[in-house]
């Protein structure tokens, strides 16, 4: 039973340890890659920074409860409980910043409107700032979501009819095609004319352009197709995240029960070496 705990999380680390090598190696060829786009560098410093504190934990993990070394088992606890508080943490900050904020149903339409003004929050003031959207709509133009929009039938574009029935993901209705309040008449997924009406208050309606390199990519409605993809995407992270959170826990729980059996061992001992000496009867010198 002394034992058990011990080889449990060695187990245990070693095979986390297998796991981070693809994760840190992803993070490595991304940063390797001599036309990477910007949404390439959002990803790379995350996949490496995670896949490293991984594998070093894992290490001190594994070393630790094998060959019982007193002082790294510590150092393996504290990073351990670090590395929980810190993802607790962020589950916690996912929620919070996406509570609020989702598509609009429209009238005769399958798909959904998005309005930067149904967010609010760190969220929607880190989307919004220039910087950050400069790179974000860098992102998407070079992702190229728009031009795959298109589809024909008998050879010719598909009618508005078949384009309003259509389930759009948040970045293509926000940032493919104009807000349906504008009330501008289909031509194509991504051309659009405004018929010679007036356009409705939405400032929207005036940064529209037919030019596939700008289409609605100014537009809030884009920025708000973008919180409603981002939220969408982080609510399944964090769903993984609290799956991680609960393993992490059992390891930790485990690690401490090692540490306390650690303690009782003699910290020379290999790991693997049965314990042969038994307790003798103290003798008596006259």
């Amino acid at each position: 039973m002394l034992r058990a705990s011990n080889g449990l999380i060695g187990f245990i680390n070693f095979v986390t340890f297998l796991l981070s090598i693809p994760i840190f190696g992803g993070g490595i060829w991304l940063s390797s890659r001599a036309t990477q786009t910007d949404c390439m560098r959002f990803l790379q410093w995350p996949l490496i920074v995670i896949g490293a504190s991984i594998l070093v934990i894992s290490l001190m993990g594994f070393a630790g409860s094998c060959y019982r070394i007193s002082w790294l088992l510590w150092l393996y606890l504290f990073a351990m409980f670090f590395v929980i508080a810190t993802l607790f943490a962020l589950v916690v900050f996912a929620y919070a910043v996406t509570a609020k904020g989702s598509g609009q149903p429209v009238l005769n339409r399958s798909y959904l409107d998005y309005s930067l003004s149904d967010y609010s929050g760190w969220l929607k003031d880190r989307v919004s700032d220039h910087y950050y959207w400069a790179k974000i709509s860098s992102c998407l133009r070079a992702a190229k979501s728009c031009r795959n929009m298109g589809r024909y039938v008998g050879g010719v574009p598909e009618s508005a009819d078949m384009f309003y029935l259509r389930h759009l993901s948040p970045t293509e209705s926000g940032c493919c095609k104009p807000p349906t309040s504008c009330e501008f008449i289909y031509v194509n997924e991504t051309v659009w004319t405004s018929g010679g009406g007036m356009l409705a208050g939405d400032p929207d309606c005036v940064r529209w352009s037919n030019d596939q390199d700008q289409l609605c990519y100014s537009c809030d409605s884009c920025k708000a197709g973008v919180l409603a993809n981002v939220k969408k995407n982080w609510r399944k992270v964090s769903v993984l995240n609290i799956v991680v959170l609960i393993v992490l826990v059992i390891v930790y729980v485990v690690g401490c029960a090692a540490f306390r059996n650690n303690r009782r061992l003699d910290n020379d001992e290999p790991c693997g070496v049965n314990r042969m000496t038994k307790s003798q009867p103290a003798r008596i010198h006259f």
